[in-house]
């Protein structure tokens, strides 16, 4: 399957406390079959949370999403995969009303 190709960086800005933290970020690519960005300015454009929020959320969906699509087979997904399934049938519905 052809994917998009991501960049994600992580950059660790403050503790629990929020003193300041020196952390190299981390830094990995990932693909995935659907463009994240224009998915983050519609699901944005539909008010599902802040704006942050959003991207938040649908960045961690989308990559966690990749990951258990590619690996639906593995012990460690195949009971949850059903349930996935439909929550995303269930977002899908709520975003494009």
């Amino acid at each position: 399957m052809k994917k998009h190709r991501y960049r994600v960086t992580l950059e660790y800005i403050a503790d629990t406390d929020g003193n300041p933290v020196n952390q190299e970020p981390l830094v990995f690519e990932a693909g995935n079959h659907d463009e994240i960005i224009g998915i983050v300015e519609l699901a944005r454009r539909r008010k599902l949370f802040d704006d942050e929020t959003t991207a938040a959320f649908v960045v961690g969906q989308k990559l966690f999403g990749e990951v258990l699509l590619e690996n639906r087979t593995n012990p460690l997904f195949t009971e949850f995969w059903p349930h996935f399934l439909g929550f995303m049938k269930l977002l899908k519905s709520s975003v494009t009303k």
